[in-house]
């Protein structure tokens, strides 16, 4: 990026939006929160979790709906379970269950209603700091690889202020599937600054190929700018509207454009391409599912 040395976090809560139905994913996600489900053995939070810890987060808010109980309990130590594993020296197992509980500080925070993404984002706002400028913000349908993607955000926002955004790269054919941003260059060819953001443009009206990833750097302004944002479409409060509130106020907004890949957990489509990615990176799997690949498909 920008500079050669990290600088410190800008932000000390990474907030988690949690409380959706899973629809996509039902009938699954009748009991299991969607956010639970394992990206071949590890819950898609706790690899959110993980990322938001890596890039210097203290703390994970999670915002959850009286449904979705489970996503927190994740977090909890289960001292029966541990106490068992302990004492049939399943070692290896006793880690990867006291790793959760063990990541970061995790605080639930209640949206009683779903009234949208900027919606769930406010409610987080009661449990900050008076210090706290900024948050991050992950949504955990986004899987994004490598992590490191927060830590150059943090970094643009060090330097740049404002708000930061992640983006990536798709093709002009499919830009219809996501909320895409108008940009202009920076003197950092990964760094764009943001004009507006248009939601599912047909690909003739796209303002450029760079769709919005699930990664935010938010000024704490955000939270006024949602509080004056009117809601849209089936009464919900959108992120992106009050984003735009904060572009016409002058308020500085930067995307990151990220040169890995984006899995989304939140389809079944998408989960299997992220599991299937999991497995061929991980050394207990990959050898045995690159055999079974070759045969299956005829290679």
């Amino acid at each position: 990026m920008t500079s050669d040395t990290s600088p410190a976090p800008q932000f000390r809560t990474a907030v988690v939006p949690a409380a959706g139905l899973g629809t996509r994913f039902l009938p699954a996600t009748k009991t299991v929160p969607k956010e639970l489900l394992p990206v071949v053995d590890t819950p898609g939070i706790e690899l959110i979790a993980e990322e938001a810890t890596e890039a210097g987060a203290g703390r994970l808010a999670i915002v959850t709906s009286e449904r979705k109980v489970g996503v927190m309990a994740h977090f909890a130590e289960d001292s029966v379970l541990e106490g068992t594993l302990e004492d049939r020296g399943k070692d290896v197992l006793l880690h990867k269950v006291q790793r959760a509980p063990g990541l970061i500080e995790v605080v639930d925070v209640r949206q009683d209603e779903p009234l949208g993404l900027g919606h769930a984002i406010a409610q987080v706002e009661s449990v900050l700091g008076a210090e706290e400028q900024a948050v991050a913000v992950l949504l955990p349908d986004d899987l994004v690889l490598p992590f490191g993607i927060l830590g150059q955000m943090n970094a643009v926002r060090a330097e740049r202020g404002g708000s930061v955004l992640c983006a990536f790269e798709v093709d002009p054919d499919n830009v219809s599937s996501y909320g895409v941003f108008e940009v202009e260059d920076t003197d950092d060819p990964s760094v764009k600054k943001v004009l507006g953001m248009v939601e599912k443009p047909a690909a003739e009206d796209a303002p450029s190929n760079l769709a919005a990833a699930g990664r935010y750097v938010l000024d704490r302004a955000i939270f006024d700018a949602l509080r004056r944002t009117e809601p849209g479409a089936g009464g919900e409060i959108q992120i992106t509207d009050a984003i735009d509130l904060l572009i016409d106020e002058g308020h500085p907004v930067h995307v990151v454009v990220h040169d890995g890949t984006r899995h989304d957990l939140g389809n079944p489509g998408g989960y299997i391409k992220a599991c299937v990615d999991f497995a061929l990176d991980n050394p207990a799997y990959a050898d045995d599912l690159r055999e079974w690949l070759a045969g299956r498909l005829g290679a």
